[in-house]
């Protein structure tokens, strides 16, 4: 049975990546792209070999789809994936889920009631080495985890630009755009759930109207770990990388905060120094696979909607530490929906 995908947003993400991903499923097919600007959804159907390009929301809908992506811009997720779960279709949507976590909490539920498969973008968790770093922790292989180093701040390449570092109405700013990304990714490594973040935020340059181009970030975990986050528009030259620190051993990866399958994973403890072997299957293509696996009736998307919640509420919880000056709690109970 394949599943026909619409795409909500003739974005520049789902060219480079989803586009591909789809395609490369046994039973995946791109049956439509809307744009809101009807010769922008023209002109992306044509380049991509899409059949159908339509202008409006409704179009898209009633067209003959299983699912759709979203990945407009951040302001429009909400009431694009409240329309496509009352029309029946099943969501893949980019992060954050919403402006709020409030809203994101009510998508999720609605999608939850429809019985809808809802999954959150998050394609960092199906990289090999993330995945290879969370089974590295669980069989404990560095003992008792105890802190945590995230490395993400990169530099925002022209063509993204835009929207990102000048509309705050739209969900611009590094945290909306990556903090969400690492607390996803942190939660992922340690199975844990932070519970506390302390965040300072800048602009250096690249954003204005208020908005901020790069954040440091303390976070807390319910198992007591404490763990740093870096995020950045403005770093021409930093590399990326995740360390994770247990009472017998380390885990050094490097180049991992990408969306590409590279990188590496060293693992650091009294025997010496082993790099550990990982999958360099595409990020996006094992996102789709789950998502489809999840519409046959088979596990859960690689991400959930409840992960998007969570992902959500930690940068929500970061930006306002920001503003206050203040450590903020992340509510634990975020996650459940029962």
């Amino acid at each position: 049975m394949s599943v026909r995908w619409g795409l909500i947003g003739a974005s520049t993400i789902a060219k480079q990546f989803m586009i591909n991903a789809i395609r490369a499923q046994a039973d995946g097919e791109i049956a439509a792209v809307m744009s809101s600007n009807p010769e922008r959804a023209e002109a992306y159907a044509r380049e991509n070999g899409i059949p159908v390009a339509v202008s409006t929301l409704d179009a898209l809908l009633n067209s003959d789809i299983d699912a759709v992506y979203i990945s407009t811009t951040n302001e429009l997720h909400l009431e694009q994936g409240m329309a496509a779960i009352k029309a029946g279709k099943h969501v893949l949507c980019e992060k954050p889920l919403a402006l709020t976590s409030a809203d994101a909490r009510s998508m999720v539920a609605a999608a939850k009631k429809a019985g809808i498969v809802f999954g959150t973008n998050h394609h960092l968790r199906n990289a090999g080495a993330h995945r290879a770093m969370r089974e590295a922790i669980a069989a404990g292989r560095i003992g008792k985890p105890i802190a945590a180093r995230v490395f993400h701040s990169v530099f925002l390449p022209e063509n993204l630009q835009g929207w990102r570092i000048s509309k705050p109405e739209a969900g611009g700013g590094v945290v909306l755009d990556i903090t969400v990304h690492d607390a996803d990714t942190l939660r992922f490594v340690l199975g844990d759930d932070p519970v506390e973040v302390s965040a300072f935020t800048q602009s250096a340059g690249m954003a204005g109207s208020g908005l901020e181009d790069g954040a440091m970030c303390i976070w807390r975990f319910k198992s007591g770990v404490i763990a740093q986050s870096h995020e950045g528009f403005t770093t021409k030259y930093a590399g990326t990388g995740f360390e994770m620190h247990g009472s017998d051993g380390s885990l050094i990866a490097t180049n991992v905060m990408t969306q590409k399958p590279i990188g590496s994973v060293l693992l650091r403890t009294a025997k010496g120094e082993e790099e550990l072997s990982f999958d360099r299957e595409d990020l996006y293509t094992r996102s789709v696979r789950r998502f489809h696996a999840a519409i046959h009736g088979e596990g859960r998307p690689a991400a959930t909607g409840e992960d998007g919640i969570w992902s959500l509420a930690s940068a929500e919880a970061a930006l306002q530490s920001s503003k206050t000056g203040k450590a903020v709690a992340i509510d634990p109970q975020l996650g459940s929906l029962d």
